[in-house]
């Protein structure tokens, strides 16, 4: 079984290997004195989770770990855990990586290719079988089996949380929660990479090379803020980053633009603590009622 570490990655190729099990898991709340010793402070917090439960077998029963280069963190989580599992202290299934390049230029985009050519080969997967893969998320895409939620939206942006510890707060607040957990955020697959192209690697990596999501991405965060707002009907939005979420900093001056353009009520939580311990949810719960009110 494979199992991801990290956003971004070619669902569709894990797909085809009928060995996809989803995201690691992790319990964000769990005690993690190893991993406080190996990872350096910055590190985004899911990282310690994931390599304290590595440390502890949770992984043991998986044949590998899928990384991913478009995101720091996870990037360098694979390179620790490979150094930890060479010096004999990490035990656990074998750590790959994906390099996924984001630069919007030609060979940026060949390099991905190349490279999920490589995975391909890795994890034996055929054409045929990843042409099967793709089809198959053109009928999930297309099946409209997700019905549509009831009451006031509130958006939450930003970070994506460890869990639904903020979107209960939402909830108990009168409001449904629009904004994905970390866990979907990988999860997501994104557009369907075309169809019948003739080549299902290449029209996989177009696919994954334009994406916008995550830090290396170049795609403006407050555009998608704005179509974000504008796809959920939102009548009031939070965004709220954690401390450690210092790569997407530099774009809250236009995310705060973006939101005051927007007329919405709004709260802005930075450089909070990613298990809510700073009190987050109380915040949020608050400001909502004060918009019903």
């Amino acid at each position: 079984m494979i199992a991801i570490a990290g956003p971004n990655l070619p669902l569709e190729l894990l797909t085809a290997t009928g060995r996809h099990a989803g995201v690691v898991g992790f319990d964000p709340d769990l005690e993690t004195p190893r991993a406080d010793r190996w990872l350096e402070s910055k590190f985004a917090p899911w990282a310690r989770a994931v390599l304290e439960g590595w440390a502890q077998g949770a992984y043991d029963d998986l044949d590998q770990v899928l990384f991913s280069r478009a995101d720091d963190t996870s990037q360098r989580l694979y390179y620790y855990v490979c150094e930890l599992q060479r010096r004999g202290l990490l035990g656990g299934p074998e750590a790959i990586v994906l390099d996924i390049a984001k630069i919007p230029r030609r060979t940026s985009l060949d390099r991905t290719v190349e490279k999920l050519r490589e995975m391909g080969e890795r994890l034996c997967v055929s054409e045929e079988a990843l042409e099967k893969a793709i089809v198959a998320s053109h009928d999930r895409a297309g099946d409209g089996s997700t019905a549509p939620g009831e009451g006031r939206v509130c958006l939450l942006a930003g970070t994506n949380p460890p869990d639904m510890r903020l979107h209960e707060a939402v909830a108990r607040a009168g409001f449904r929660a629009v904004g994905r957990t970390l866990a979907q955020e990988w999860l997501d697959p994104g557009a369907p990479a075309q169809r019948d192209s003739g080549d299902p690697y290449a029209a996989l990596g177009r696919k994954l090379h334009a994406r916008g999501e995550g830090p290396r991405s170049f795609a403006d965060p407050a555009a998608a803020l704005r179509a974000g707002l504008a796809a959920s009907g939102a009548e009031a939005v939070v965004l709220w980053r954690i401390e450690e979420d210092e790569a997407q900093c530099w774009h809250l001056p236009q995310e705060r633009a973006a939101i005051e353009a927007s007329g919405l009520p709004s709260l802005i939580l930075t450089r909070r603590d990613w298990l809510g311990r700073d009190g987050s949810a109380a915040q949020i719960e608050s400001f909502l009622r004060e918009v019903s009110a």
